[in-house]
């Protein structure tokens, strides 16, 4: 991994927040998918962490942006717990697959990603963590990937196209639209790979 990526790992985000505006619109879900190579050398997925957040105080939520995801916030089932708490254990964890792959640092990869980092970023600062494990703006965009390799750059679209089971139902789920990037941004990879990309046959 240390070797494919010049000691970059990348760890595929997704979001779902409350608006648009990474400053001041609150950040309601977030999950990473860490990711591991086989034996063959093939990018596959490994974990997943996912929290729900409680909003930080005075976040912002626009209606039009819960309608979209489906998120009750007054659901009891929802187990969210504070920003800075989700965001400790979310950077624990990537900072640990970053040590366990031999890396430097992380490099996220996200669908539309600067969405996403800039939503990471964001909390990372209100919660004062000092140790951020990801290239502050570099990143991997699989809109951009599978706009190149399919064709194509809404995510449910180019999963049909790339052949990975996507459900509507289950989408706008940061775990599940992660996930599904993980798959996606993995045969991606892999099969530059195949076409005789990185890294170049013997």
């Amino acid at each position: 991994m240390a070797q494919r990526f010049r000691g970059f790992m990348p760890v595929v985000v997704d979001v779902e927040t409350g608006g648009f505006n990474s400053a001041r619109d609150a950040l309601l879900e977030v999950a990473a998918v860490t990711l591991t190579m086989d034996t063959e050398g093939l990018l596959v997925p490994d974990q997943t962490l996912e929290f729900h957040i409680d909003p930080f105080e005075g976040a912002n939520i626009e209606q039009s942006a819960l309608d979209f995801t489906g998120i009750d916030l007054d659901s009891d089932e929802r187990c969210a717990m504070p920003e800075e708490m989700a965001m400790t254990e979310l950077l624990q964890g990537i900072r640990r697959a970053v040590r366990q792959h031999g890396c430097t640092r992380a490099v996220m990869v996200g669908h539309n990603a600067h969405f996403d980092l800039g939503f990471v970023n964001a909390a990372i600062e209100r919660c004062e963590i000092k140790r951020n494990p990801f290239h502050p703006f570099s990143c991997f965009d699989t809109a951009t990937l599978s706009g190149l390799a399919y064709g194509h750059t809404v995510l449910a679209k180019t999963c049909q196209l790339a052949e990975i089971e996507f459900s509507n139902s289950a989408a706008h789920s940061a775990a599940y639209d992660a996930e599904k990037t993980a798959e996606l941004f993995c045969k991606i990879v892999n099969r530059w790979q195949t076409m005789g990309g990185w890294p170049p046959p013997l």
